[in-house]
């Protein structure tokens, strides 16, 4: 690996920060600690510090010469409502929220890039570090650009990062246009009329109609998108009744739909709303139908993951970059800050949890787990990276 020797000399002190930062894991807009940590380091290393965008969110500017050009790197801080089952010296102290995803660990990578460009960073224009809050269902992203965020800070170019478990640890993921899916709801209510269920024809029955329409959606990925065009639609929650001997007056289905583009999107919601519609219809029942749009999907512009795989090569090696990595189902709420901005969003292994140290939980080290910790192995990694990638995009000039 081409690692910036000053960047591994702090690798303890961003280490304990990230630690700091595990130990005192805070939920969605919650971040206060967290904000005046990464706050406190930025003004520190001597770079202005703007608090408050997207209500807990801080950005950090750093310019360097007279250039125009402006690259914006991005971390999330918050953590999940989990109860931590690790019991090394870094778990949570903050009963049920847990750093499961990385997020202490993003935070920190970039807190490192940070420290080493204002001490020794060779660029000609500004550098933005966006430390974003609530990415865990509480769209940050989208909350940080209506509050200005690239109004008040103009990039030319936004980038980010997330850890990936089961990628081998150091090695690098990333592809051109969609890396994943829009994350989307809904839940559809179906009013009948109740009866004996040994006289079923007294009523109108709205078990019977949920599942009708259950088997009728499933109908839009086989026959309605085309097969090429990658789409979910998965029924996670059924609710119905309370008794064996009685049809209730209504039930209700609720779940998730996840897509790579807004048209195949488009597409489902209207086949839904109509397939919902007409089957309560047929069956005598009222139904409400609501569907709730969370995260559009995360699509990589062309030339600036191209451009980013090229430090990323330069970094770990070729021979530990995917540049066609397979994209996920999962969502990011980074994909506001794409549909801003032209830029790429990177996986960066993990591995598969042998960093863990004594006192780790049973389970695997995955994202949303209990038993999960950042491998601190990869925060000279990820920060050597972001260095490179802000001294050679602006090296560039404006794109």
């Amino acid at each position: 690996m081409n690692l910036i020797p000053e960047i591994e000399a702090a690798h303890e002190e961003i280490k304990a920060l990230r630690r700091t930062i595990h130990a005192h894991p805070e939920l969605r807009y919650e971040e206060v600690g967290t904000a005046q940590l990464v706050a406190e380091n930025l003004e520190r290393w001597g770079i202005t510090v703007h608090c408050g965008l997207g209500k807990t969110g801080v950005v950090g500017v750093l310019k360097r010469g007279s250039s125009e050009a402006s690259i914006g790197l991005r971390a999330d801080m918050d953590a999940l409502p989990i109860q931590e089952i690790n019991t090394f010296d870094h778990r949570s102290e903050n009963a049920g929220r847990m750093h499961a995803c990385g997020h202490d660990g993003h935070t920190a990578m970039l807190l490192g890039a940070a420290k080493h460009l204002a001490q020794h960073g060779t660029f000609d224009g500004t550098v933005v570090f966006i430390f974003q809050p609530a990415e865990e269902g509480g769209a940050g992203a989208r909350a940080m650009i209506e509050d200005g965020l690239f109004e008040r800070f103009p990039v030319d170019a936004v980038f980010g990062i997330h850890n990936w478990p089961g990628m081998p640890a150091g090695h690098f993921g990333v592809t051109e246009g969609p890396i994943m899916a829009s994350s989307n709801e809904f839940r559809i209510r179906v009013r009948g009329t109740g009866s004996h269920a040994a006289l079923p024809h007294n009523g109108h029955d709205p078990v019977f109609t949920a599942v009708q329409i259950a088997n009728g959606l499933q109908s839009i990925i086989t026959r309605n998108k085309k097969p090429i065009d990658t789409a979910v639609l998965s029924i996670t929650q059924i609710h119905a009744g309370d008794a064996v001997n009685v049809v209730p007056d209504e039930a209700t289905l609720a779940g998730t739909v996840r897509t790579f583009t807004v048209e195949t999107l488009d597409l489902i919601e209207n086949r839904m709303r109509k397939i919902v519609e007409s089957t309560a219809a047929a069956y005598d029942c009222d139904v409400e139908f609501h569907f709730h749009r969370n995260y559009p999907p995360t699509i990589n512009d062309a030339e600036q993951t191209r451009f980013a795989a090229s430090v990323m090569a330069e970094v770990v090696g070729a021979d530990k970059l995917d540049a066609s990595v397979e994209p996920t189902m999962g969502a990011e709420d980074f994909s506001f800050m794409l549909l801003a901005k032209p830029g790429c969003y990177a996986f960066l292994g993990n591995g598969e949890g042998g960093h863990r140290e004594s006192g780790h939980g049973a389970g695997p080290c995955m994202l949303h787990n209990a038993s999960y910790d950042f491998n601190d192995g990869l925060l000279s990694v990820g920060s050597t990276y972001w260095v490179k990638l802000a001294e050679r995009f602006l090296s560039r000039g404006r794109v």
